[in-house]
């Protein structure tokens, strides 16, 4: 194969660990149609059938697992190499792709980052928002951002937060109209605001915990969003009952806008992580990005 078909190779990888044409074009930054063209392409050059379609899947053949694992290693070699050499660079220069909810991307990570852009012009941040928990190795980011008891453990993981309390709230107009719960259970016969969890297709179940006593709770409502702030402009218009993080909500339930429901239910989480994997070489942006989302 001619070494200026080695794209058409990359494009295969994309789809191959993404297992779908849209994400790969997506990463990519090409049109879906385009990259389905390429990929027939080096089928056709190769006289194999490398992936297998449907209309909800997309899967390696023998002959495509056998090339993901063989050659996929060396594009990352490839890579790690550069990344190698961009740290014999004065300054940090490329882009740090990270994915991240848009809760922890407006409050831990554009306050911390943003002066980085200023100061160091060849620098250059993606910054994903997403709930579906991706793996940031098949979908190619730098670093992601989870709760400490949620990174996997084959990552490396820094801490960019203190604890995170979760906690039940709504206006005072709904508690008005509506007798506040007493306990778990009861959040059922109230107008809950839910959180839709994209990779997983469902919804989020609110945690709750009391001494020993854990539970998870599968509301109901009117209103589901995919985004935190969605769910905190529906709590302060008196729809319902929201799940949301205690230092977004302490400043309106101070102002009087919000009330505790349940305070004796609100569970504690382990701080926000940034995680990437161990075996990549750290380049000097990526290393500066970390250093500076560290928690003190």
């Amino acid at each position: 194969m001619a070494r200026d078909n080695y794209s058409d190779l990359l494009a295969f990888l994309a789809v191959a660990k993404a297992r779908s044409f849209t994400r790969a074009a997506a990463q990519l930054g090409v049109s879906q149609s385009a990259l389905s063209h390429t990929i027939r392409n080096l089928e056709t050059r190769l006289g194999l059938r490398l992936l297998t379609r449907t209309t909800r899947s997309v899967a390696p053949t023998e002959a495509g697992e056998h090339l993901l694992r063989t050659i996929g290693p060396r594009f990352e070699d490839i890579d790690l190499e550069l990344a190698t050499l961009s740290n014999l660079r004065d300054q940090p220069a490329g882009t740090i792709r990270i994915t991240a909810t848009d809760y922890v991307a407006r409050t831990l990570l554009w306050p911390r980052l943003a002066p980085l852009l200023v100061k160091y012009p060849d620098l250059k941040l993606e910054i994903i928002n997403d709930y579906g928990l991706s793996d940031i190795v098949a979908e190619r980011y730098d670093i992601g951002i989870r709760l400490g008891d949620q990174v996997a453990r084959d990552m490396i993981a820094v801490r960019i937060s203190p604890d995170v309390r979760m906690t039940v709230v709504a206006a005072p107009g709904y508690l008005a109209r509506h007798e506040a719960p007493d306990t778990p259970q009861a959040l059922i016969e109230h107008n809950c605001i839910n959180l839709r969890l994209p990779t997983h297709g469902g919804i989020y179940a609110w945690e709750l915990e009391k001494e020993e006593h854990t539970l998870q709770v599968r509301v109901e409502g009117q209103a589901t969003f995919n985004g935190t702030y969605q769910m905190l402009d529906a709590a302060l218009s008196g729809i319902g009952l929201a799940y949301l993080p205690e230092d977004l909500v302490k400043p309106h339930v101070e102002a009087g806008n919000l009330q505790w429901v349940l305070p004796s239910w609100h569970p504690v989480f382990p701080g926000h992580h940034a995680y990437y994997q161990g075996r990549r070489q750290f380049s000097r942006a990526l290393s500066l990005v970390i250093e500076t989302l560290k928690y003190p």
